[in-house]
């Protein structure tokens, strides 16, 4: 396997701060990469059109996987970070932005806004984020690898209407650190595609089966 620049996870407070100094201090010598993934989501025509509000509800995460640096495992058994790279934000600020993007942008809902905002939602989306990490699960290649488990909520009576895990894993070009952001974008584009239309056509199978009174 090809060595790549990566730190162990040994101390994950030490190296946030570490990292926190080096972009701060003057004349660094190992300038920090920022990497900001931009997800488009494309709109599938199967798509129901619906009547009904959603929440979305802040992402849950382990703290090694909600954290702004960028997440790599070279085998299975062992987690290590990019040096000199991270997100520009957290993962699971990351998929809740996009997930509000790409529901706004898709035409297909009258309303989404995050649960923070207190709308009044006949649905609300619950996510548990896994794994957003670079996976190299024995390949020369690592690969963009994004997990998660979704759960879809009737406000009302808090009844699960649908459950389902997603798994995706978008492999990277080459093993450099760009390839991987870019792997990474397109990975969170799918995870984020396929959520929005499985919400959507679970959504309106509960509202057609439950109309409201």
């Amino acid at each position: 396997m090809k060595r790549f620049p990566s730190m162990r996870l040994l101390a994950p407070f030490c190296v946030l701060a570490l990292a926190g100094c080096s972009v701060l201090a003057s004349g660094d010598r190992h300038p920090i990469t920022i990497y900001a993934p931009q997800a488009r989501v494309a709109v599938d025509a199967s798509w129901p059109r619906v009547d009904w509000q959603l929440a979305v509800a802040k992402p849950a995460a382990a703290r090694l996987v909600d954290s702004p640096r960028i997440n790599v495992r070279p085998t299975p058994g062992e987690l290590e970070v990019y040096r000199g790279a991270t997100w520009s934000q957290p993962a699971t600020d990351m998929l809740e932005d996009a997930l509000l993007r790409g529901f706004e942008d898709s035409g297909r809902i009258g309303a989404v806004a995050r649960i923070a905002t207190g709308i009044r939602s006949d649905y609300k989306l619950a996510i548990d984020l896994r794994r957003f990490e670079a996976d190299y699960a024995g390949n020369p290649r690592p690969a963009a690898t994004i997990e998660l488990n979704a759960k879809l909520i009737h406000s009302l009576d808090q009844r699960v209407v649908a459950s389902r895990t997603f798994l995706v894993a978008e492999p990277a070009a080459d093993t450099a650190v760009p390839s991987v952001a870019t792997a990474f974008e397109t990975a969170l584009a799918r995870t984020t595609t396929e959520l929005i239309g499985w919400t959507l056509a679970a959504g309106q199978a509960d509202w057609q089966a439950h109309p409201a009174p």
